[in-house]
């Protein structure tokens, strides 16, 4: 036997690579993870540790042959004093063992400060609770609850909160119950804890990203072709925006929308939809600035990311440039010491994709994915759509509990019964369960994506979704901006701001790593500055949208918003900030950490025109023939030139023209001649934008 990998010992003999991590701590080995490298003798010593007979060459020739998937007379003994009928979980040294109540403790001789018999028997709290408030609610000193924390192996301060599980047991110490608090929220689930028996594993959610030209498409048809099951005599495979496929006993489920959308829709209504993100890069392109954005909408979604190496059959192929390239923003093979899945395929030539499956399955293994199918169903809206003949039809990912034709459900201030439900292939079914996707028929409107689906009483139906369209209305009318420098101070004053998550833009790369480097050394014990993005070029809706679902603001250095992100911002209510030079965004940013910022002056921005010819005309210069595409230009305006969407001049306007006669403002969808103050170096399909400046005072 040689050297082989965590997964392919546990694949050998039938055990879960959790299992082999465990047994590699008890023998005094250490691994990273289900990627490393295990010696012959450490896997014989494992073996021993199970009871595991290691066949012998013929036997495992034969093995081989045969159909059957080989158990190599695997036989789990007692360890520990577990008896040997029952089902072997062991503990792994890096997980620590679950929460239990030690009720023993209460006779060591804590010293209270109030008597057992005042102190409440229960006690409620919100999901988290800073130290001190627990110990004034229990009657005990702060001191004693540390060092009872330390005794758990947890380090934590007086004024630091804690989780509600930590607190459960600090409470039960001293024989008190804690009860969570939830807030009143129709928009989120209010389900009781699960209880951790009845869930069993189910399959991994997986999204494609990267960038537009790499092979996301191609490869989702290659996988789709190659695994999903057949359908019957005359089935018809259609697009629902999400599908399964088979990889041998298990499935995997695709969620076949926009990466970029699918994360941000969701997870601004606080939803998470994806377990795995696969990243395609080409191995013939590299990183892109798409493969960049797709890389850190993973991260800020915090979901593990495997990367599929695409394009390999391709004569200028580099699998190593890539893996290089990648290096830069934290994503590091694990052949190289790192703990990110790189995977070489071909989706055109059919190659390394059952080998992006397999570690599909086993970092869902890792991530422990698992949901209660018998409950009431729970689940997302991927995709909404009105059908001239079916009415609205909605599809949605079932998360828990399994959807039933006849149940009521409801979707945001959608609700309805569900009248029937077809799979991905097209076929009617009865019921789905947990990652399952199914497009359904009897909703009363069309809901919008991400918004949470769930069955519930059908008395109560009506009266529900009233209450949550009223609310809605309601948190429309007051919600605020997801996050506005100029009011920063006020939120940090009131406890509300702990991060502040920023987007940055330039115009090269150096100025975004300068940028970025400046305000990493902005950070307070207050505010933590966290960078959730940066890249090269203009500020695009993508960026909006992230900002959006992240409550970030937008920073952009020589660069500029084009008309649609510009839009989409306004919709959106992101604050974007642009700048000419760094000094000045890290001056504006430290005044309103400091509640300084005064706003005396805001740039207003009144058109925008596009550059269709250029003529020479004596003594003025080069004059731009343009087409104002948006808003309205004003002799007396000032002016950025903006190429590819970067700033290469800013001035003044020194004539504005219709035909021969000089006017004072030109009107959207009417042509202009339009001379730049000390600039002849106007080009065509140059933007010209015309802004001013106004005096804003600020609100008491």
């Amino acid at each position: 036997m040689t050297k082989m990998r965590v997964y392919e010992v546990a694949k050998e003999y039938n055990l879960s690579s959790k299992e082999i991590m465990w047994a590699l701590d008890k023998i005094g080995v250490e691994v990273k993870s289900h990627m490393s490298m295990v010696e012959n003798a450490d896997i014989e010593q494992i073996l021993k540790y199970f009871n595991i007979n290691q066949p012998k060459e013929e036997t495992k020739v034969k093995e081989k042959d045969e159909t059957a998937k080989p158990k190599a007379n695997v036989k789990k003994v007692v360890t520990e004093g577990k008896p040997a009928n029952k089902k072997f979980t062991p503990q792994l040294k890096t997980k620590p063992p679950k929460n239990k109540k030690n009720k023993k403790s209460k006779a060591k001789g804590d010293k209270v400060i109030i008597s057992s018999e005042s102190r409440p028997k229960e006690l409620k709290i919100k999901d988290k609770i800073a130290v001190q408030e627990l110990a004034d609610n229990l009657g005990v000193s702060g001191t004693e609850l540390i060092k009872k924390l330390i005794s758990l192996g947890l380090m934590a301060t007086i004024n630091q909160e804690i989780d509600y599980d930590t607190a459960s047991i600090l409470a039960s110490e001293y024989g008190v119950d804690l009860l969570l608090e939830v807030e009143e929220d129709l928009f989120m689930l209010k389900d009781e804890p699960e209880d951790e028996s009845k869930q069993v594993e189910r399959p991994p959610v997986v999204t494609v990203m990267g960038h537009v030209d790499h092979g996301k498409t191609s490869l989702l048809d290659t996988i789709r072709n190659e695994n999903v099951v057949s359908t019957e005599a005359g089935g018809i495979t259609q697009h629902i925006g999400a599908y399964q496929v088979k990889v041998g006993d298990r499935k995997i489920t695709f969620l076949d929308t926009p990466g970029h959308e699918a994360f941000t829709a969701m997870r601004a209504r606080g939803a998470q939809a994806t377990d795995i993100a696969i990243l395609v890069v080409a191995a013939d392109d590299g990183v892109k600035p798409q493969t960049v954005e797709a890389i850190n909408h993973a991260k800020a979604a915090k979901v593990p990311i495997i990367v599929a190496i695409n394009k390999i059959d391709k004569p200028n192929a580099n699998i190593e440039k890539v893996k290089q390239e990648l290096t830069e923003y934290g994503l590091v093979a694990e052949e190289w010491g790192g703990d990110t899945i790189m995977v070489p395929v071909s989706a055109t030539k059919k190659q390394g994709i059952d080998h992006l499956l397999e570690m599909v399955l086993l970092v869902a293994e890792m991530e422990e994915l698992k949901a209660n199918p018998n409950r009431e169903a729970v689940g997302i809206v991927i995709e909404a759509q009105l059908d001239k003949g079916r009415g609205p039809v909605a599809t949605i990912l079932i998360q828990k509990g399994t959807i039933t034709v006849g149940d009521s459900l409801i979707a945001g201030a959608s609700f309805g019964k569900v009248r029937a439900m077809i799979n991905d292939r097209g076929v009617r079914i009865k019921k789905a369960g947990p990652s399952t996707p199914v497009e359904i028929l009897g909703l009363s409107d069309v809901p919008e994506a991400g918004e949470i689906v769930r069955v519930v009483d059908e008395k109560i139906i009506r009266d529900l979704a009233g209450k949550i369209k009223d609310q809605k209305r309601e948190e429309e009318l007051k919600k605020s901006r997801p996050v506005n420098l100029d009011d920063i101070f006020k939120q940090m004053e009131a406890g509300e701001v702990k991060e502040l998550n920023v987007i940055v833009k330039a115009d090269v790369q150096g100025s975004v790593e300068a940028m970025q480097q400046s305000l990493h050394q902005l950070s307070t014990e207050e505010v933590k500055i966290v960078i959730i993005h940066g890249g090269v070029g203009a500020i695009t809706e993508t960026d909006v949208m992230l900002a959006s679902a992240s409550g970030a603001i937008i920073i952009g250095f020589n660069v500029r918003p084009d008309v649609n992100s510009r839009k989409a911002a306004e919709i959106k209510q992101v604050d974007i900030r642009t700048y000419r030079i760094i000094y000045e965004a890290l001056d504006d940013i430290k005044k309103a950490m400091s509640g300084l910022l005064d706003p005396e002056i805001k740039e207003v921005v009144l058109g925008r025109a596009e550059v269709r010819a250029t003529f020479k005309v004596p003594k003025a210069g080069v004059i731009a023939g343009s087409y104002v595409t948006d808003g309205k230009f004003i002799n007396s305006a000032l002016v950025r030139i903006i190429r590819n969407g970067v700033v290469i001049h800013e001035g003044k306007i020194d004539s504005l023209k219709r035909f021969k006669d000089d006017v004072k403002e030109v009107a959207q969808g009417y042509e202009c001649g339009i001379g730049v103050e000390n600039f002849n170096d106007i080009k065509e399909q140059d933007i010209i934008e015309a802004y001013k400046y106004e005096e804003i005072k600020r609100e008491l």
